[in-house]
């Protein structure tokens, strides 16, 4: 007998839409008739082995739709990376309380845990369907034309830029913003969109997708001076050298790790401290200023792109709506149709889980220090609705008297 009991958890670094998502599963979850229960797992995955459990059912639909609209994790998120017996131990507790559907949102080690307690309930005989719903800033899942979560990063991005642009004008000089994203530069590349004249910046985009030589990067920004008398850059968290080494570990003394290991990139503002005393150093720039955006591109209120806000919204819905109508686990993935507008497909939880999509060649240019009018076509319609605008005052001189 069917206990209609279904979980839904997040994980992973929180979004400005990821609520949506959550809200998503919760209220067209409401709709099917064969769902008694809707439970969430607090902290993600850590929740789920810790038995830490609320439940949405009994939230007001109206409470719902206002926590959509409010970004991070209401859940709450976890950093936890489950091996095989860690999921082992979500899937028994899973079993225990007769859960019939596992919803997991995040992005590439949500995925993956996902495919290995699917292959658990399998091995057991036990009916567990298992749905990962996309998500990560990174825009780094692999068969998605995007991920929700990166529109909104993405057009934070783009302001942020725009906005040190006309700072970096009004007082001329060097600027660095250093952008997360460890291995794909979708939301450094997204700097881009917030150029309006030919020679606003960013001038010069460094992605992970790309070598990073020191050597150059200076030439790139004398030369950028020497052109516009001023250089706004925007820098990945992630570039590497030819050996694939972080310039980070190359140019830092001591060096701060996470749980698993991996060189602390993101919450610390090293890389930008350190190529702009670089640039001082070698090029001899007195005012030259560096910026860390860290943690605020996630989940900046009041900065989320409307088509994101829908399509994490959709992406919930088109799980539940999966999971209930179909056969089979899966991925939730966002396909591009027309111009503009985005469908939904089930992709196999082996081919998105643990891997990572990075930026395709026809993104970038050829110089590596800019991203094509692909990219850009490809971004502007995820940025949503009402993006700013920026003017400039017209260079009407007036003819000097004194000739000095």
């Amino acid at each position: 007998m069917s206990s209609g009991k279904i979980l839904v958890a997040q994980g992973g670094g929180p979004t400005a839409v990821i609520n949506q998502s959550l809200a998503g599963v919760v209220l067209e979850a409401r709709r099917h008739h064969g769902i008694q229960r809707v439970y969430g797992a607090r902290h993600g995955v850590r929740g789920i082995v810790n038995e830490d459990f609320v439940d949405l059912t009994q939230e007001t639909s109206h409470n719902i739709e206002l926590v959509a609209g409010t970004p991070a994790a209401a859940l709450g998120s976890t950093r936890d990376k489950p091996d095989l017996a860690y999921c082992r131990e979500m899937f028994k507790v899973l079993r225990a309380h007769q859960i019939e559907h596992f919803f997991n949102i995040g992005g590439n080690d949500s995925s993956d845990t996902v495919r290995i307690v699917a292959e658990e309930a399998r091995a057991a005989g036990y009916p567990l369907r298992c749905i990962h719903i996309p998500k990560t800033i990174d825009n780094d899942l692999v068969l998605n034309d995007h991920t929700p979560g990166f529109p909104s990063a993405a057009r934070f991005v783009a302001q942020a830029f725009a906005g040190a642009n006309l700072d970096n004008a009004a007082l001329p000089g060097v600027y660095v913003g250093v952008v997360m994203g460890r291995h794909a530069g979708f939301l450094t590349a997204a700097s881009a969109l917030g150029k309006k004249f030919p020679d606003d910046g960013p001038h010069l985009i460094y992605l992970p997708e790309r070598v990073f030589d020191i050597d150059r990067f200076l030439l790139d920004v004398k030369a950028t001076m020497e052109l516009h008398g001023r250089c706004v850059v925007a820098v990945s968290e992630g570039i590497h050298d030819a050996s694939g080494t972080p310039m980070l570990v190359n140019l830092a003394k001591d060096l701060e790790r996470d749980a698993h290991g991996n060189v602390q990139l993101s919450g610390t503002g090293a890389l930008a401290d350190l190529l702009c005393e670089e640039i001082k150093a070698k090029l001899k720039i007195k005012r030259v200023r560096g910026d860390t955006f860290g943690y605020l591109q996630r989940s900046f209120v009041g900065c989320v792109s409307d088509v994101d806000q829908r399509e994490a919204r959709e992406v919930g819905e088109k799980a539940v709506q999966f999971a209930m109508w179909g056969d089979r686990d899966g991925s939730v993935a966002i396909k591009r149709t027309g111009f503009y507008s985005a469908d939904y497909e089930l992709l196999p939880l082996e081919a998105v889980a643990g891997k990572t999509r990075t930026m395709e060649d026809e993104f970038i240019s050829a110089s590596g220090t800019d991203v094509t009018d692909a990219f850009r076509l490809y971004l502007r319609p995820l940025l949503g609705s009402g993006m700013p605008d920026a003017f400039r005052l017209r260079p009407n001189a007036v003819p000097k008297v004194l000739n000095r």
